[in-house]
């Protein structure tokens, strides 16, 4: 497992939405929401993330976007190119490109829908992450990816794999990051990806955020982690009432339906666009974040 500098990789960093015009990616869009979150304190950048609807774009178009991001952000911030799919020839060719074009770090998503066993997901990542000195991740989402990693699973691509730092873990199971800490140290990088855990696993030592939420509401997640690095939990845990509500709006329909809405309704994007088989809110549902924004003072 590769060490990292103490203050490389961690934080909060949203895994940005896609912008739409007219069924084509805007990529002017795109690079103003990573000026966005540049301006209001973001610690880096995830690009291709669950949010971004990734399965309803190209190879190319997921390509792009990483280019676009590497160029706006300006080093300013790091990026991670999220670079996994179901098919091993299209991460090997997304994780290529990604490494070419400049990104700091890599966030790699379990095989989703086939329901691969332990020693296939190890030999998976073993053999994706041999053409990268970057530092890499998996993405554990087992709501999505209908497959579980197991800590003998990650302790083994940990021994295998020198440039192997971590994971998001977008799980209902604060125990397993106590369990994953113990067994390979702090310096492990464990990021938050449910709204929810955020606070309580960071204060039990994950070292960031990549939530949706990141998109709408960038400072206070940037300002939670720093109240807990500096130890003033009173004031993270304020930070995370404040936001529970958002949060828990994040999911009021699939992600992210709920988060383009709110963020067209506050101007942060021009268009609130996505692709089949993903749509819009309904105006139900527009009433009810409207409704969430207003409580907020956001609106």
């Amino acid at each position: 497992m590769m060490k990292l500098p103490k203050d490389f990789l961690k934080g909060s960093i949203p895994p940005l939405i896609t912008p739409f015009r007219n069924g084509k990616v805007d990529y002017d869009a795109y690079a103003g929401l990573v000026e966005f979150q540049v301006k209001n304190g973001s610690h880096g950048i995830l690009v291709n993330g669950t949010t971004s609807e990734p399965s309803t774009l190209t190879v190319e178009e997921r390509n792009r976007t990483v280019d676009v991001a590497v160029e706006a952000a300006r080093g300013k911030v790091p990026i991670v190119a999220a670079t996994g799919s179901q098919s091993f020839a299209e991460t090997e060719a997304l994780t290529a490109h990604a490494d070419k074009a400049g990104v700091d770090a890599l966030l790699i998503v379990t095989p989703y829908y086939i329901r691969p066993p332990q020693r296939g997901l190890i030999k998976y990542y073993l053999e994706i992450t041999k053409q990268t000195d970057l530092p890499w991740m998996i993405y554990h989402i087992p709501g999505r990816a209908a497959v579980s990693v197991t800590l003998p699973t990650l302790q083994e691509i940990s021994r295998k794999s020198p440039n192997f730092v971590g994971m998001k873990h977008a799980v209902d199971d604060l125990g397993f990051v106590s369990t994953c800490l113990d067994a390979f140290g702090m310096d492990f990088r464990i990021f938050v990806g449910l709204e929810d855990l955020s606070y309580p696993m960071m204060a039990v030592g994950a070292c960031g955020l990549m939530n949706a939420v990141g998109n709408l509401q960038p400072k206070k997640l940037a300002r939670m982690c720093e109240a807990i690095w500096k130890g003033d939990l009173k004031r993270a845990q304020k930070l995370h009432y404040e936001l529970f509500e958002i949060n828990q709006a994040v999911f009021y329909d699939t992600n992210p339906i709920p988060m383009k809405y709110m963020m067209k309704r506050l101007g942060i994007m021009p268009k609130n666009e996505h692709r089949l088989p993903m749509v819009p809110a309904e105006k139900d549902l527009e009433k009810r974040l409207d409704g969430v924004l207003k409580r907020a003072k956001l609106i």
